[in-house]
């Protein structure tokens, strides 16, 4: 059972960054929350724990709290990137300054994974980063922050409004942790169409020799008869 944990940056009077009509924590909480309804709707094996599923306030120490007590095998942390230079754009990860070599590759396959499915709205590459972000320093287990846009910028706030493209950046996080991870798919057959059957009966009969009778006769027609007992 793979134990995921979901940080949606910031929260309550915590809005975040702010610009272009929208609050990173709103963004942060879309994200996180697609990501959840992906994992549970295709895949077994999977626990999810999130810090918030509504606008409330969280600090940071009871982000990693929760997520250490729960025991998550990830950290995965969500945000929404800001600058006072208008035409800073695009995405970029995060790791903590000292980590194993398990953290980097967890770090190589979100970021490519993400990167893969956001690529065909335009978005830039910012590159893999180290920083000391208190979420990734105190979380005891594998932990990643994503900074997915610039909310700053005019063309990638719109971008963040767009459904189509909250979902597409779920989804590679989704991918990202089903390839670390190993999670397995769920079997959901495809759902099948009923078919209705319409039966026509020729006659009936007290004589089992004529009921024979019209049935060799129907067979002769090309017809599939059969002699069932009312």
């Amino acid at each position: 059972m793979a134990k995921i944990y979901l940080d949606p940056g910031h929260g309550g009077k915590d809005p975040g960054a702010v610009g272009n009509g929208i609050n990173e924590k709103d963004i942060t909480l879309k994200i996180t929350k697609k990501i959840a309804e992906i994992l549970k709707k295709n895949y077994v094996g999977v626990e999810i724990l999130e810090t918030r599923t509504t606008d409330e306030y969280l600090s940071l120490s009871q982000r990693t709290d929760k997520a250490n007590k729960w025991g998550a095998d990830v950290f995965l942390s969500c945000h929404v990137n800001s600058s006072t230079n208008s035409a800073a754009v695009g995405f970029d990860s995060h790791i903590y300054t000292d980590v194993d070599s398990k953290t980097r590759a967890f770090q190589n396959v979100m970021h490519e994974e993400i990167l893969r499915k956001i690529k065909p709205f335009g978005i830039a590459d910012r590159g893999k980063k180290q920083n000391d972000f208190h979420v990734l320093r105190e979380s005891h287990m594998t932990a990643i922050l994503t900074e997915n846009l610039f909310i700053s910028n005019k063309a990638d706030a719109e971008r963040l409004k767009r459904a189509d493209y909250i979902t597409a950046t779920a989804e590679g996080h989704v991918i990202g942790l089903e390839k670390f991870l190993g999670l397995k798919k769920s079997q959901q057959p495809p759902d099948q169409p009923k078919e209705t059957l319409f039966k026509v009966q020729v006659g009936s009969f007290t004589e089992e020799e004529n009921a024979k009778a019209l049935m060799e006769k129907l067979k002769k027609d090309g017809y599939n008869p059969f002699i069932s007992e009312a």
